[in-house]
């Protein structure tokens, strides 16, 4: 089971850090993405981090405000995210996956920036 936690309402500039706990499971063995979804819009990737190597992805929308992090004794994984933008306004979800196996997912966590 994976939990995520931290979203909120935050002005445009501020930061948020949302976290994604994992149960039943041990996360160091996986490979964890956090996705975001808008209204009317696709679920879109803003970052991974790999269980090989720890090496992380983000893509240009939010590359330099976002960064990904595994804490393996909070068997947690953190996205901290500053700078924020009206346009990062979104349901926020995390997604770890062993392999090609079944990922799991989170319930989501809503993030609304707002002046």
């Amino acid at each position: 089971q994976l939990v995520e936690s931290g979203g909120g309402l935050v002005q445009p500039g501020g930061s948020l850090r949302l976290s994604c706990a994992a149960s039943g499971f041990t996360l160091d063995n996986y490979g964890v993405s956090w996705y975001r979804q808008a209204p009317g819009k696709e679920r879109e990737g803003v970052s991974c981090i790999s269980s090989a190597d720890d090496s992380t992805y983000y893509p240009n929308s939010v590359k330099d405000r976002f960064t990904i992090s595994a804490d393996n004794t909070e068997n947690t994984v953190y996205l901290q995210m500053d700078n924020l933008k009206v346009e990062d306004t979104a349901v926020y979800y995390c997604s770890a996956r062993r392999g090609l196996g079944t990922p799991h997912w989170g319930q989501g966590t809503q993030v609304t920036v707002s002046s």
